[in-house]
């Protein structure tokens, strides 16, 4: 499964929490992958593409995250995937 997730920042985070936030990046769990992570301008501030094998692992993908963060995961699916699935 495809996840987009978009992180709202709810204060600056700490020295260590950016570390733990990069060694989260750089080391996701098992059976994931973060493929892309951009800081952003405008409504979120950081917004990010992991792959993996369902709900739950996305969930442990943000858990670094939820102390000084608010976020919201979106289940993704590729444009030729949902041509096909409504039979375009």
């Amino acid at each position: 499964m495809e996840f987009i997730t978009l992180v709202k920042l709810r204060r600056k985070p700490t020295k260590k929490e950016v570390q733990e936030m990069e060694n989260a990046i750089k080391n996701p769990p098992e059976g994931t992958k973060i493929h892309n992570f951009f800081w952003t301008l405008g409504r979120y501030d950081i917004v990010f593409y992991t792959e993996g094998p369902d709900e739950r692992m996305a969930l442990s993908v943000v858990l670094p995250f939820l102390d000084f963060a608010a976020t919201e995961t979106l289940v993704a699916i590729s444009r030729e995937a949902a041509l096909k699935t409504m039979g375009l």
